[in-house]
């Protein structure tokens, strides 16, 4: 993998773009066009090749009635200009994460990835069975945005540091990479968060102006070379136990579909959503066996007790939301909470029963 290429596209995205207006999305014998602005780098294993499938999958299911060309971050718009892209008309639609949006609201946020919160499958269960999906609907109205979650890339990791974790303290002043509610959780116990994209993450490092940081998980981060400068990567990644990435529509757009062409573009998203966290895990596994075996890189689990400190913190950081004055995001708080007490009680019989047993000393295969 080309790392040169994808910091080269991550340069050009924090660039400050022209301003420009794309026309009215064009329309000739019952087939439209749309514009796809993106978040990712063109290509970036994980995200980039998720937007390029989306785009195709539209395309596909419309039966070519409405196609979506895709341009990367930096092409158009920057990376994190694509959420006012799309409310003010430069493109259609966007794939991106929620994560990005909390100076949007912080409300936002949970629709992504929420600290000790819930896992790939509970997320999309929250959004499709625990009325997620009408507060995404309403909070997203307010900026003329339809969201779909259209993928996740599965449990996120702990970051990558130049020197070892032993306790909470060495959180302390630690110049950190992160994003989301995570950022808050991380403020908390001292660390100093800083916001940038994944591929300006390996700049930073390297240059000394972050100490630490984390982005994904192996696949997408041993393409961005984070471990050539970051020997130890950290577990579990309890700032972001999942984290969605969404299709924002602009609202105007989508409405003015017909029926059939919105279905289109819904199951689009929602057939996505497995296939895309599937191929996220599958590539993560393969890419951490690679990163240990060739790279020497040093696989750490978080010490208990740092996890315990981190999941206080967390719980400040949603017990604040709890009291935020926003009506809507108290709403959206509570609905998440209920939805993640019902995963927690269930969950450590289901899922997390099987990953227990699994560890056990026994012959297989």
């Amino acid at each position: 993998m080309d790392r040169r290429r994808f910091l080269a596209a991550s340069t050009v995205a924090g660039a400050t773009a022209a301003a420009s207006t794309l026309p009215a999305p064009a329309i000739a014998q019952d087939r439209t066009e749309w514009t796809m602005v993106t978040s990712w780098p063109r290509n970036l294993p994980g995200p980039g090749i998720a937007a390029n499938k989306l785009a195709e999958r539209i395309t596909t299911l419309s039966g070519g009635r409405l196609t979506v060309t895709v341009s990367a971050a930096g092409e158009l718009v920057p990376g994190r200009g694509v959420f006012d892209a799309v409310a003010d008309g430069t493109a259609q639609l966007y794939h991106s994460v929620p994560a990005y949006w909390g100076s949007k609201s912080i409300g936002i946020l949970l629709f992504g990835s929420q600290p000790f919160g819930l896992v790939a499958e509970e997320q999309i269960g929250w959004l499709t069975h625990g009325g997620g999906q009408a507060l995404y609907d309403e909070m997203y109205a307010r900026f003329g945005l339809k969201g779909f979650l259209c993928g996740n890339s599965g449990p996120q990791w702990a970051g990558w540091f130049r020197n070892e974790i032993t306790s909470i303290d060495d959180y302390q002043g630690l110049r950190f990479r992160t994003t989301g509610l995570a950022s808050e959780m991380m403020a908390k116990v001292g660390a100093a968060v800083v916001a940038m994209g994944g591929a300006d993450m390996f700049q930073a490092l390297q240059s000394g102006a972050l100490d630490a940081g984390e982005f994904i998980g192996p696949w997408t981060d041993s393409a961005l070379g984070y471990y050539q400068i970051a020997p130890y990567y950290y577990w579990p990644g309890v700032g972001e136990p999942s984290s969605a990435e969404e299709c924002g529509i602009s609202k105007e757009a989508y409405d003015a579909l017909p029926e059939d062409l919105q279905q289109a573009v819904a199951h689009a998203c929602q057939s996505l959503y497995d296939e895309v966290t599937t191929e996220y895990n599958t590539n993560h596994a393969i890419a951490l066996q690679q990163l240990v075996s060739e790279h020497d890189v040093q696989v750490r689990r978080l010490p208990d007790d740092v996890i315990v400190a981190l999941g206080n913190a967390a719980g400040e950081v949603i017990a604040e939301l709890r009291e935020n004055e926003d009506e809507l995001v108290r709403r959206i708080v509570e609905s998440f909470l209920a939805y993640r007490a019902s995963m927690v009680e269930y969950m450590q019989y289901a899922s997390g029963g099987i990953m227990n047993a699994r560890q056990l000393d026994f012959s297989y295969g």
